[in-house]
């Protein structure tokens, strides 16, 4: 008797067929229900996956998780339970404004530090009015860093998304190993997407051979192992450097020339970064080394925040540091955003170079001139990131009818994260107005209250504003049929991104 190959055949058929189907319906069921995603996240991947099953499965397993592992998040939560208290309400000022208590309060809920008194801080950059303005101001930013890697004694703690092997990435490698060579405790950490190139390199092994200690940030998410559970394309976007306990730097600054020889064509990309002395730089210990120790399981560091020279100015600034991230509390970063758009009164002033908003920041911006709040917002005019490009776009008509005067700058890519409120506050650092900022990256960030360090930050985004191109309504609107059907396409798929 011949055997039925055909009805083996249309069972294997039917078998993988069904497993496919509920395979499909699980995964789909998934993006239903798990928690910390909003509607609009949970409506686009549910799309995503029933129109396109194959392609759709596949990308919710590679992107549609967030989780950094439970092993991970254990040792986090183990360093944190092992450091002293954030708390440093001893440094806390007697008396803020009521709009400034609000934010400093919804800050310190996020990471558990107090706004701190008596801070020294400066905005880095060249004098103004050359031709070369934002080189000159990147270049200023890394010769004082430099200068003060060179002058370090004791300890010099480094986190960067982006480190180059050009000139600048060069110079401050050269300070760390020299650093490392005297007898100063270097410890470096670099994202391991964002810095491939400088850890494959030379560079690396110089550090490493000089005696500084390396890390590589986030470079087991991609993993096989790792892939149904976590997104493959989770970042460290901070950027933190401590220098013997006693300075620390803050802002949007990677390790490299403005040229950002990687993506030439941008260039130069324009930054921001701050220059901190005082009680605040305790807070930017505590959060380097709560990325440092639950990855490398280093000892002896748990009570080195407290170490931190206790430096008090007078007169001094009211600032706070804090980080979000994939561990953070859901819609840390965004509550943040929102509370500082809400928080302005007379004028608000945002620069970001990555704007996605979720719904709660756009129309908190856009109700801030209904309110009679002054408004501006300056996006690059050229994005290294075609797809946030169209997406930024799409939101300009809304802005605008809103009464929001929307800015493009045309000088190259305008990277500075920098929000003023009514020239008396001022929210700085690595996080952008778009979903990975809101959701994946770990991000560092620095609110500040302080009149003449706000003025001087407010300087810089006037000169982002006077070289700019001011976008009008009727602009935005003669735009071709097609290019706002792309536009408004890739802003619908935003949550998927």
């Amino acid at each position: 008797m011949a055997f039925d190959w055909s009805g083996l055949s249309a069972s294997l058929n039917l078998g993988v067929t069904a497993f496919g189907f509920v395979a499909h319906l699980l995964v789909a069921a998934r993006a239903l229900t798990r928690a910390n995603r909003t509607p609009a996240s949970r409506a686009a991947w549910v799309a995503v996956i029933m129109l396109a099953p194959v392609v759709g499965m596949v990308a919710y397993l590679l992107l549609g998780e967030t989780s950094i592992g439970r092993a991970r998040v254990e040792r986090i939560e183990n360093a944190y339970k092992r450091m002293p208290s954030p708390d440093d309400e001893a440094n806390a000022p007697r008396a803020l404004a009521d709009n400034a208590a609000a934010l400093f309060e919804l800050a310190r809920s996020i990471n558990g530090f107090h706004a701190v008194g008596g801070n020294r801080i400066a905005v880095l950059g060249a004098p103004n009015s050359a031709a070369d303005q934002p080189k000159r101001d990147c270049q200023a930013a890394i010769d004082r860093l430099v200068a003060d890697i060179d002058e370090a004694g004791e300890s010099v703690h480094i986190a960067f998304y982006i480190w180059l092997d050009d000139r600048n990435g060069g110079r401050v490698a050269d300070a760390v190993a020299a650093a490392a060579r005297r007898g100063v405790a270097c410890r470096v950490m670099v994202d391991a997407f964002g810095s491939r190139a400088f850890i494959a390199g030379e560079r690396w092994k110089q550090l490493g051979a000089a005696g500084v200690k390396l890390l590589r940030t986030l470079d087991d998410i991609h993993r096989l192992q790792h892939m149904a559970f976590s997104r493959m394309d989770l970042r460290d976007h901070r950027k933190i450097v401590v220098i013997d306990n006693r300075i620390a730097y803050c802002g949007s600054q990677n390790c490299a020339d403005a040229e950002f020889r990687v993506k030439p064509a941008y260039a130069p990309w324009i930054d921001l970064l701050l220059r901190c002395e005082g009680p605040v730089v305790r807070q930017a210990q505590f959060l380097f080394l709560s990325g440092w120790i639950p990855e490398t399981g280093e000892d002896g560091l748990e009570q080195y925040p407290d170490a931190v020279v206790q430096q008090h100015f007078e007169p001094g600034c009211i600032a706070q540091a804090f980080e979000t991230g994939p561990i953070a509390r859901r819609n840390a970063m965004a509550d943040m955003f929102v509370a500082c758009v809400y928080a302005a009164r007379r004028e608000l002033v945002v620069v970001t170079p990555y704007f996605v908003p979720d719904e709660s920041i756009l129309r908190a911006i856009c109700a801030a001139p209904r309110r009679g709040v002054s408004t501006r917002i300056v996006f690059p005019h050229r994005n290294d990131s075609w797809l946030v490009g169209q997406a930024c776009r799409s939101a300009y008509a809304d802005l605008l009818r809103a009464g929001v005067e929307v800015y493009e700058y045309p000088l190259g890519l305008l990277h500075t994260k920098a929000m003023t409120l009514d020239a008396d506050i001022a929210l700085i650092g690595s996080a952008n107005m778009d979903r990975r900022s809101l959701d994946l990256n770990f991000e560092n960030n620095l609110l500040i209250a302080d009149a003449q360090v706000v003025a001087a930050i407010r300087q810089r985004q006037e000169t982002y504003l006077s070289v700019s191109h001011r976008v009008t309504l009727e602009e935005a609107e003669a735009w071709p049929f097609a290019a706002r059907l792309v536009q408004n396409a890739v802003a619908m798929m935003s949550p998927v991104l």
